[in-house]
Order: C-alpha cells, then sequence, then structure tokens
C-alpha cells in the first residue's frame, strides 16, 4: 500500500529542491464529448459559423487540435486521455457513427480511453468498428465480455504505456449500469467498480507499475468511492456526470483536482467546453507528491487549426440539407440543461413530453413520460433548425405505446426521482399527469400526490387501473431503470415515428413556440 500524504486542498507542491528523481507528468484530458466537432453555443447546442467568427462559441475539434498542441509544448511529459462518451450527440454521430470519432481522435494523439455508456449505443459492432480505427487502446475494467466475440479479444481491462522512461497503468471504468443506459447486449456483464479497479492495480503494482490512473465514465460520486475505497490508485480521470471542478470558478462542484484518500480525481464537464490539464509529480518510489491544474476553457481565446476547421467543414456537407432546415420559432429559449432537467421540471422536458402526448392522444393515450437522460441541449430563442433539434434528441428513438397499471406507473416515477442525488438521467419529464416527490424519503418511497388527467381535470390516478401510455423505445424496453414498463404483456407498440420527427413538427405546429414550466413537478 502507497503511504499518502497530500492535503484534500488542490496538493502540496514540492518543487522547489524537488529531487532529481522525481518524475513529472501532464495529464491532458477531455470526456462526454458526444460529437461536439464543431464549435458550441453557450447552450451546448450549435453555434453558427457567424456567432464564431465574433467569439460567441466554444469547443470544437479544431480549438481541441491546438490547445493540446500548446500544452504538449509546456511540458516535459504528456499524455492526452479520454473519460468516455465520445459517441452521440449530433448528426455527425447519427450518419458516421464512430468514424469521425476515431479519425479526430488519432489526429489529437489520444494515448488511452474508457468505454462510455454511450459506446454501446449501437452495440458491440459499432464499438468494435470504433476500435479498429483507432491508435490506442480502449479500456474498461468492470464488465466481463468474455461471451462477446466482438469484444473479447479486444477491449482491455487496463493497459501500460510508457512516458519519460516511466510505466504508466491505465484502467478503464464504466457505469455498472451500463445495461440499463445503453445497449450492450446479453453477452457484456458489468460488476462493481470498486473490486474491478483493485483487481487491475493489484495486477499492474504486482508488474512493477507505481503509477495508476483509472480512466473513469461512473461519474463524480462514484469516483470519490472508488478513490475511498481502493489502494495505489493515484489519479482518477473522470466522466459521465458532466462535472465541472476549478479552484477559481464559484460554479464548480468541487475543486480541481478534488482528493480523496490521497488520489487526485478530475473531470472537465463535456463537450470539448475544457481540455483538463493536471500536472502531478511522482517521487522515485512513486508516491504521488504534487497534483495541480486548472481546466482550460476553449473560448474564443483558442485559435482554431485551419486544417481540422477544413476537414471538419468537408465531414459536414452531407448533412448541411437536414441541419438547416428551418422548422419552428423559438419565442423565449428552451431550457434543456441536464443540471436541471435531471432535477426538476424544466421546459425543454415539458415540450417533449407534450410533444409525445399530443402526437398519440387519438388513440386514447392519456399519459407521456420522456427520461430527461434524453434531452441533450437547450436551443436558443429564434429560428429553429433541424440540427438543433436532432441535437437536443439525438437519440432515434421511436415513439412507443402501451397499457401499463396506475402501480407500473407508480414504480416508474420512484425509478425516475430515485437517483436524483447523481443528477441520473431517468428523471422523468411528464404530460398528462402531475406528481410530488420527497427527496428526503428513501429511494423507493418518495413520490405523492400522483394526478392524472380527465375530462373533470386532474383526477388521483387509482393504483388498479390500467393507463395508456408512451414514452420512447428506449425507456419502454427499460432504458434508464424502467423496468415496470418493460416485457412483453403490455400490449406495446415500439415502432411509432422519430421522437426528433415529433417534436419538430410539434414545433411549427405551435410556433412561435413559447417555452413553458406550470409546476406538473413539485418537490416537497
Amino acid at each position: 500500500m502507497k503511504t499518502r500524504f497530500l492535503t484534500p486542498f488542490a496538493a502540496l507542491a514540492f518543487s522547489a529542491g524537488a529531487a532529481s528523481a522525481d518524475y513529472s507528468l501532464t495529464i491532458l484530458h477531455t470526456n462526454d464529448f458526444h460529437a461536439r466537432f464543431e464549435p458550441i453555443s453557450k447552450y451546448d447546442s450549435g453555434c453558427s459559423s457567424e456567432d464564431n467568427t465574433e467569439g460567441k462559441c466554444f469547443g470544437g475539434s479544431a480549438r481541441l487540435v491546438s490547445a493540446v498542441a500548446e500544452a504538449r509544448a509546456r511540458s516535459n511529459n504528456s499524455i492526452l486521455v479520454d473519460g468516455g462518451d465520445q459517441f452521440q450527440g449530433t448528426l455527425f454521430y447519427t450518419y458516421y457513427k464512430g468514424k469521425v470519432a476515431a479519425e479526430m481522435m488519432n489526429k489529437l494523439g489520444y494515448d488511452a480511453m474508457t468505454v462510455g455508456n454511450h459506446e454501446f449505443d449501437d452495440g458491440p459492432e459499432v464499438l468494435r468498428g470504433f476500435m479498429d480505427s483507432v491508435g490506442f487502446p480502449v479500456l474498461m475494467s468492470n464488465a466481463d465480455v468474455s461471451g462477446e466475440e466482438m469484444l473479447a479479444t479486444k477491449l482491455l481491462k487496463s493497459t501500460v504505456i510508457e512516458r519519460g522512461g516511466e510505466k504508466l497503468g491505465l484502467i478503464g471504468l464504466t457505469p455498472e449500469d451500463t445495461d440499463e443506459l445503453a445497449s450492450p447486449g446479453p453477452n457484456v456483464h458489468f460488476t462493481d467498480p470498486v473490486g474491478a479497479v483493485q483487481g487491475e492495480v493489484d495486477r499492474l503494482t504486482a508488474q512493477g507499475v507505481n503509477k495508476i490512473i483509472v480512466l473513469s465514465h461512473s461519474g463524480y460520486r462514484v469516483d470519490q468511492r472508488v478513490a475511498a475505497e481502493t489502494t495505489g490508485v493515484d489519479v482518477i480521470v473522470g466522466g459521465h456526470t458532466n462535472t465541472y471542478l476549478s479552484n477559481v470558478s464559484d460554479r464548480a462542484e468541487g475543486p480541481y483536482p478534488t482528493m480523496v484518500n490521497g488520489v487526485a480525481i478530475v473531470t472537465a464537464y463535456a463537450y470539448g467546453k475544457f481540455l483538463g490539464e493536471l500536472n502531478v509529480t511522482f517521487d522515485d518510489a512513486g508516491e504521488l507528491i504534487e497534483a495541480k491544474g486548472e481546466p482550460l476553457i476553449m473560448d474564443s481565446g483558442v485559435t482554431e487549426d485551419s486544417a481540422t476547421v477544413e476537414r471538419i467543414a468537408a465531414l459536414a456537407v452531407p448533412l448541411e440539407e437536414i441541419r438547416q432546415k428551418v422548422v419552428a420559432e423559438a419565442a423565449a429559449p428552451i431550457e434543456g440543461d441536464r443540471n436541471t432537467c435531471r432535477v426538476e421540471e424544466c421546459a425543454m422536458g415539458n415540450l417533449v413530453a407534450d410533444a409525445m402526448l399530443e402526437r398519440v392522444a387519438d388513440q386514447g393515450v392519456t399519459v407521456s413520460i420522456a427520461n430527461s437522460g434524453g434531452l441533450r441541449a437547450s436551443i436558443d430563442a429564434g429560428a429553429v433548425t433541424m440540427g438543433e433539434v436532432l441535437t437536443v434528441l439525438p437519440f432515434q428513438n421511436t415513439l412507443s405505446t402501451f397499457e401499463i397499471s396506475g402501480q407500473g406507473l407508480i414504480d416508474a416515477l420512484e425509478n425516475g426521482v430515485s437517483q436524483v442525488e447523481d443528477v441520473a438521467g431517468r428523471f422523468p419529464q411528464v404530460a398528462g399527469l402531475t406528481f410530488a416527490w420527497d427527496s428526503a424519503a428513501p429511494a423507493g418511497a418518495r413520490i405523492s400526490e400522483v394526478m392524472v388527467a380527465s375530462e373533470d381535470g386532474y383526477v388521483p390516478l387509482d393504483p388498479a387501473a390500467t393507463y395508456l401510455a408512451v414514452t420512447n423505445n428506449y425507456v419502454r424496453n427499460g432504458g434508464d431503470g424502467y423496468k415496470s414498463f418493460s416485457g412483453d404483456d403490455k400490449n406495446a407498440y415500439d415502432y411509432g415515428p422519430d421522437l426528433a420527427d415529433v417534436t419538430a413538427e410539434y414545433l411549427a405546429a405551435h410556433s412561435p413556440y413559447q417555452p413553458y414550466t406550470d409546476g406538473r413537478i413539485s418537490k416537497k
């Protein structure tokens, strides 16, 4: 076991008089990029070329190319790693799947990445194609993939790379509930992160590797648990919860790095808006004696690499006709930020839930539930393009209608609010019903006062009654933990119209659309 003596603050600095045997390393990192190869707006959605010229945009692969090159030039030793979820989020993924991610990551010169849950959105086959295309290892320690032929010989639990004459052990980690969040198939079996990481740490240290970095797509809270409950880990590069850490911003969820049990935990929000830059120093025994840094904002102060701009523009040509079609007007910004929609009623949630319900109301459907994890961006005021709608709803989900008991709806709502502390994507946005929930109550017993729409106004939900409901096909089949919706006993139809098309048509029918919340979800 390593002896730890770092303070819980950013780090202890021993640079003055450091021994010649000390080893310094710059860890550059990204996470939750979600196919944002082009610059993004302050709402994390598309940003026009005019706004980009005016300096109003952030991120994009071209800025990352420049920023990574500059950061490497500042360091004697550096690595570039990713915390997962390169896939899904814009038309680039819808059209190209993982091919553009592979091309850009190779161009940037990544050394490794972990698998995010969205890397499984199109099953093991697309993930395997991506892994075959990249020039670096893709890692995931907490799953048994031996029964999945697409992954068994390719997806590693950990790897060792060499930098500056020293060996670095890298371990991958993905959400334990990825089978509920994506489509890994029946042959991939996920396990607890702590045991998985400790097993790989022990294996690597037995080989003489004494500098261990975990690439984790498991979220800030889980990363802290892994740090607290394992030994031998030095750094955790996180993802999944889009957490912003900083030592200078009052909007940060914690310091950069966050120190737990002597382990430096870092993460860099999402969408390429920041490049994480952590500078660490190890002594000759492999002890972490310094860890400090700050995420670098990818704003207009970062020059875009011209060759990358040209390449992204060429790749975007087939997407333009779809993206530029104006479908409606928004009278005000439509709030879809995950930190709002995953904990309370939000305007984007109401829009999508209302759109689903209106589309199938003539079939007798009276209840609509949308998972907030399916809402990926906000939309600003003014002209709304199909590209913006697809950025919000990128998953090509279809409408599913089904029969469900009142108790089944209560169970679904309980699931929806069961992981609010983790800002989990299962939080329910609803239409045709209202509910109250108590955050102080234990998970599974938080829902109260469920009311459903009727010809006589809203009336109490009857647990014994049968209701016709609509959601998306991912949720209907148990995604995001909605197991009460799944099964062949629901008289379900999972092949309705595309959710993005339904939402675009609803916006058009109600243009100019006025975003709103009306108290349909209340918190005690």
